[in-house]
């Protein structure tokens, strides 16, 4: 948390502006304030003001959970970790510094770039490119050009547990705990089920599934169920995720939990049965 939809539903209302605030497309930059220096994971702070200083947003895009500020000669990075948020604010003044803002960028047209995070594991990259920041990540799940077949290939040849292989950023980038179980309640799959029996025809309906949980999500801004991500409120459409001891609303069967690769997955017994 955040997962794909609430870090793609913060890059649109950057890129647009939102509350009043302008587009951060176009802003130049002018500095930078650092609160929590562990945020900023390359160079001093020094230097990244003389890097920076000048530099003009061109662009705001993003690759799986990492958001991606393309600058006039160089990327800033930023991965919202378990608790990150990124917000347009006038310049800083002791009104605007809110508790947990950790790293701040200046611009010249009086507003700023305020990255809060409440729990610190967040982090800002600076470099010219951004694929040297980033892991190894799979597809983006959204990505037209990845198909059923290939989706299929992909999960055969793992032979993992459904629910922590959709998790896994190196197989499928920007799914998360929430994303996986909604689209696997809708498949029908156990989040156990083993990835190698999954047929063409279940490997397409869970494609799907995906694409339709992750792009509705995107437009109801993504998913609030605590205090870390506001704003969003698909968590009033969840079928399965937190609804432990609910009725599933396909058969009434209460939806249990259990605990795979150290995380609750939430399912119903009777629609997503084990097979092989």
């Amino acid at each position: 948390m955040p997962e794909l939809p609430e870090v793609e539903t913060i890059i649109r209302g950057l890129r647009r502006g939102v509350d009043g605030a302008p587009t951060i497309i176009g802003q130049e930059i002018t500095g930078i304030s650092l609160f929590w220096p562990k945020t900023l994971a390359t160079h001093d702070p020094e230097t990244v003001n003389r890097l920076l200083n000048g530099q003009k947003v061109l662009a705001i895009s993003r690759r799986a959970k990492y958001i991606l500020l393309e600058l006039d000669k160089t990327f800033l990075v930023v991965h919202l970790r378990m608790s990150g948020d990124l917000r347009m604010a006038p310049d800083l003044g002791a009104e605007q510094v809110l508790p947990h803002d950790r790293f701040y960028l200046h611009f010249a047209s009086g507003w700023g770039l305020a990255f809060n995070d409440a729990r610190k594991f967040g982090r800002v990259w600076i470099s010219p490119d951004p694929a040297s920041i980033l892991p190894k990540l799979g597809p983006d799940p959204l990505d037209p050009s990845l198909n059923a077949a290939s989706f299929h290939e992909m999960l055969t040849s793992r032979g993992r547990q459904l629910k922590p292989l959709l998790m896994d950023q190196s197989f499928l980038a920007g799914v998360g705990n929430i994303y996986s179980t909604e689209a696997l309640y809708a498949a029908r799959l156990h989040p156990l089920q083993n990835s190698r029996y999954i047929s063409l025809k279940e490997a397409k309906k869970l494609l799907q599934a995906l694409r339709d949980v992750l792009e509705w999500g995107i437009a109801h801004n993504g998913t609030s169920i605590d205090w870390v991500y506001k704003g969003g409120d698909f968590q009033k459409y969840l079928k399965a995720y937190q609804h432990t001891g609910l009725p599933c609303e396909r058969c009434g069967t209460p939806i249990e939990d259990l605990v795979s690769a150290q995380r609750r997955a939430h399912y119903c017994p009777r629609c997503q049965k084990l097979h092989e």
